[in-house]
């Protein structure tokens, strides 16, 4: 089993707390119980709800009603880091996420 994380930065704010606690209830369990079996599943947890991005770069998928959600992520052993969490308005995720995720995983193991 693996342990979910959300990132905080050095000032210890969380982007992916404040992003889950904008949601409404129903979203926010949806998230929780998948967030759930990412734990449980980790790599394994097939498409479609998880894929690889880039490189490390991993992306946890939600649709909710017409709201398609994404929270970035990368593997530290057998700890999941969440990144941040978007709402996914086009086919592919945008390159300043995968970009900002790359700067997040970069700051985390500088720190680790």
């Amino acid at each position: 089993m693996y342990e979910v994380e959300f990132y905080r930065d050095r000032r210890a704010k969380c982007q992916v707390v404040e992003f889950i606690s904008r949601l409404n209830v129903k979203e926010r369990a949806k998230v929780a119980k998948w967030i759930e079996m990412l734990e449980m599943h980790g790599p394994d947890l097939p498409r479609p709800y998880a894929d690889i991005i880039k490189g490390k770069i991993r992306e946890l998928r939600i649709g909710f009603g017409t709201n398609e959600y994404r929270f970035l992520y990368f593997f530290c052993g057998k700890r999941i880091i969440i990144t941040h969490g978007l709402i996914k308005k086009t086919d592919k995720v945008a390159v300043e996420d995968i970009e900002m995720a790359d700067r997040i995983m970069e700051d985390f193991m500088g720190r680790v």
